[in-house]
Parts: structure tokens; C-alpha cells; sequence
């Protein structure tokens, strides 16, 4: 079972906290570059696929993640669990999943809470992003994919904690009402 998302990664300042007595200045990335990173998060080794560009996710950026997460060869049926992107639930995305014997599970709209690799992606940014700056889009991407490609072996023992099996769901919350 593969939890499946895409985060866009924009090339910008991320303050962690700012408070000081003297004016301080921080540099700022111009401009409005995405890396954008189409994932899928294998629910028990945590293993990461990739599809990636610099310009946007489409309907062909998850035929091309279908296939290569088919040509892994898995012995055993595989499913992707997908939240309610367009380019996600369109024609083409399901005719290729049919075609190469891959099931596609839903998610509710509006349930980021349930899609497991959302926690990945919190994870990276705050690992990469989050109180650091960045000189150029190169740096920028290289630490982005060092840190996808040190998920298993660097960070290993953080993600065992975070990516565990325990969702949030709202069944047993008693609203108050208004």
C-alpha cells in the first residue's frame, strides 16, 4: 500500500521565529520557483518514489509514478491511496492504473489527515525549509532531494515515529454546539 500526494516546494524565505530587540534583516529568495514532488510513501518500509519537475504535477506526472511503481515488479497486488486531485481521479490516471493492475483507493475530500505521506511532507520542510535561506533554486533543490534521499537511512528513527500507522478521524469527538 503506497499513500500518494504531491507538495510544491516554492523557492522562498521560511521564518522559524523572528523577536529581537535591534532591527534585523533576512534575506529573502525572489522570484517564485516551484520544485514540485509527486511522492509515494510505501506504508511499511517507508520507502519514497518519485516523480519530479520544475514546472507542474499533471495527469501524465502520475501515469509516469504508476509505471514505475509497476515496473518495481511486487509480487503481491498494490494499492495507492489518493486524495481527490483532478489530475488524480481523471480518465487517463484510472485507465493506466486498470491497465497495469494497480488499485486506486480515494480519500474523502477535505481529509488530509488520513493521507500518511502529508506527514512526510510537513517533515521535509521543516527539515529543509523552515529557518534557513537558500542562494539559488540549484541549492535549493539539492537540499530537498538530499534530504528524500536520506529518509532511510539519516532520518530513519525520526520518520519510525512519525509515519506510524495511528490516523486522526473525528468518530468519537463530541462537538460542542454552537
Amino acid at each position: 500500500m503506497y499513500f500518494v500526494d504531491a507538495s510544491h516546494f516554492v523557492l522562498a524565505s521560511f521564518l522559524g521565529w523572528v523577536w529581537c530587540f535591534v532591527r534585523l534583516y533576512v534575506r529573502a529568495a525572489s522570484g517564485r520557483q516551484r520544485y514540485n514532488v509527486l511522492g509515494a510513501l510505501n506504508a511499511v518500509t517507508h520507502e519514497l518514489v518519485t516523480e519530479i519537475n520544475t514546472t507542474y504535477i499533471t495527469a501524465t506526472s502520475v501515469c509516469a509514478l504508476l509505471r514505475t511503481i509497476a515496473n518495481r515488479g511486487m509480487p503481491i497486488p498494490v494499492t495507492l491511496v489518493m486524495d481527490n486531485a483532478r489530475y488524480q481521479r481523471c480518465a487517463l490516471v484510472q485507465g493506466a492504473a486498470k491497465e497495469l493492475g494497480i488499485e486506486l483507493l480515494f480519500l474523502p475530500s477535505y481529509s488530509p489527515n488520513l493521507n500518511l505521506i502529508e506527514r512526510l511532507w510537513k517533515f521535509v520542510k521543516m527539515e529543509v525549509l523552515n529557518s534557513r535561506h537558500h542562494q539559488d533554486f540549484k541549492k535549493f533543490q539539492d537540499a530537498i532531494d538530499g534530504c528524500l534521499a536520506d529518509l532511510t537511512t539519516k532520518h530513519r528513527q525520526k520518520l519510525a515515529t512519525l509515519l506510524t500507522h495511528n490516523f486522526q478521524t473525528w468518530g468519537n469527538v463530541s462537538l460542542l454546539n454552537a
